[in-house]
């Protein structure tokens, strides 16, 4: 990295959203920005979880950016290599590489008032830049519970993001911590191989089949010889969601069917009683991500797998020991225990315009301007920013409606014109969450009896879009500048966007 490099815009992050953004500022004609990713690959989430039996939970089709549709997706859901490869592909069909700062993770990020640009302190340099753009992604930095006793276990331990390849699992006794979309991968990748799995469950997930096959041949080169049909089924898998999400959003009543269905499903494959009791959940299906999988069940019923209705509290040398006061011994303990998502680990390096950090700002919760801006850092956006998740679709259609803010926020700027910075002003902020709380009480998301990792410490739900990704996109489609202070550096002319009564301010949410 140069010394004293000075960019127009800095993105964070080399997975879905960074890539995303390189993408967009390209095709805009911006090409002075720069993508500082702390790995050396890109991919992201999909880089970093390799563990056996990886793959999404999102059709393939719909899980990809609209402007580079893959015509040869092998499979309806795809495998972790497939999309870690999809995203190697895109970078080099976007000519992103030489804008790639590999191995320089971000230390601090400042902002200075005077010149209105940020200083980032990396771990290949410093640089500037005028406008940040965060994709650090609420699924980068695994979460490992504090146990009593870990740390003088004699075995293997890691997290599901940070699977040890070298370790040999065969004919080991393992100790799965988790029941989330992690879990319900590795256990049946796994359970063939290992002597004996002892599976931790704090809260049993709802579980569906995966309806997955592999994508013909024939189908393959019907996509390739006649784009649109890709298109038309990426539009046919985004239609069935956004007519599933008012089930979650407004009548979670309604669920109960689905609920039956799951029921089902569990049935078929778990014959014994007092293991089906064990993992019938007790709130309502949807309040955590409901997930999808037609070899977990079976693998749970296999004489090798002991599933514990209880979170691990304790390790005493090789013994695991249950809330509930089971104990067992092991050879390996594996976390799959989610990530930090409410409390994002990029907010304790960035350095706002009155000196407190994004974290120190969000103590009470994240809040965001579309997900997007947060007051007091100005010309400082996230992609996957508060309340942009989804809890039944495919998140590369927020990200998408993001990349559109973020080009209309540079437009604005050009527009401005001299040296100017956007600053969410607190009043906007304000009402862009008290509208998105409002609604987020009638979710299935609040209201379905469950403690999931949507919610932070108080219980208020910063992860999840309480609506249609169609209502996000029309809420994102431009910047309201109503709702931004104009900041001109020290000396120059006060501009004022104006009071907080823009009309898309008035009906967005």
């Amino acid at each position: 990295m140069a010394e004293h490099e000075h960019v127009r815009v800095a993105v964070i992050g080399s997975g879905f959203g960074g890539l995303g953004a390189a993408v967009r500022l390209r095709r805009e004609g911006i090409t002075d920005f720069v993508v500082l990713e702390r790995a050396d690959s890109v991919g992201g989430t999909w880089r970093d979880n390799s563990y056996p039996g990886c793959a999404c939970d999102v059709p393939s089709h719909l899980y990809s950016f609209s402007f580079a549709p893959n015509p040869d997706w092998p499979r309806t859901f795809s495998g972790q290599q497939h999309i870690r490869a999809y995203l190697e592909h895109v970078t080099d069909l976007f000519g992103l590489r030489p804008h790639i700062r590999f191995g320089a993770e971000v230390k601090v990020m400042r902002w200075d008032g005077e010149l209105l640009r940020w200083e980032i302190e990396t771990a290949r340099g410093t640089l500037t830049a005028d406008v940040v753009v965060s994709a650090t992604g609420p699924l980068s930095d695994p979460k490992i519970p504090e146990i009593p006793g870990l740390e003088s276990f004699p075995g293997k331990v890691f997290h599901s993001a940070r699977w040890d390849h070298d370790y040999d699992l065969r004919g080991k006794r393992v100790a799965m911590v988790g029941t989330g979309a992690s879990a319900i991968q590795i256990v049946p990748a796994i359970q063939r191989q290992v002597g004996r799995l002892t599976l931790f469950q704090r809260t049993p997930p709802w579980v569906m089949p995966r309806m997955d096959r592999a994508i013909s041949a024939a189908e393959r080169r019907l996509h390739q010889a006649l784009p649109f049909t890709t298109r038309l089924r990426r539009g046919v898998l985004w239609g069935i969601r956004e007519l599933q999400v008012q089930a979650f959003t407004k009548h979670p009543d309604e669920l109960g069917l689905v609920e039956q269905l799951a029921k089902r499903n569990m049935g078929r494959a778990v014959k014994d009683p007092a293991l089906r009791a064990k993992l019938t959940p007790d709130y309502r299906i949807g309040c955590k991500r409901i997930l999808l999988s037609s070899e977990y069940y079976p693998a749970l019923a296999r004489p090798n797998v002991d599933v514990v209705a209880s979170g691990l509290s304790e390790v005493r040398g090789s013994t695991v020991v249950a809330a509930d006061g089971s104990e067992a011994e092991v050879d390996a303990i594996v976390f799959g225990t989610g990530f930090h998502v409410t409390d994002m680990p990029i907010a304790e390096r960035v350095v706002g315009a009155e000196g407190a950090t994004l974290a120190e700002t969000w103590k009470g919760g994240m809040r965001a301007l579309r997900g997007a801006s947060a007051a007091g850092f100005p010309n400082w956006m996230t992609i996957i920013g508060p309340n942009t998740g989804l809890g039944n679709s495919s998140m590369i259609l927020m990200i998408e409606s993001q990349l559109n803010y973020m080009a209309d926020y540079l437009r604005q700027l050009d527009v401005l014109g001299g040296r100017a910075a956007l600053d969410a002003r607190p009043a906007a902020v304000d009402a862009w969450n008290h509208k998105v709380q409002e609604r987020m009480k009638r979710t299935v998301w609040n209201t379905g009896g469950c403690t999931s990792w949507y919610l932070d410490p108080s219980g208020r739900n910063t992860t999840i879009w309480p609506g249609t990704t169609a209502e996000f996109r029309r809420a994102t489609r431009r910047v309201d500048l109503a709702e931004y202070e104009v900041v001109r550096p020290a000396g120059a002319p006060v501009a004022d966007a104006g009071p907080v009564t823009g009309r898309q301010s008035e009906a967005a949410v």
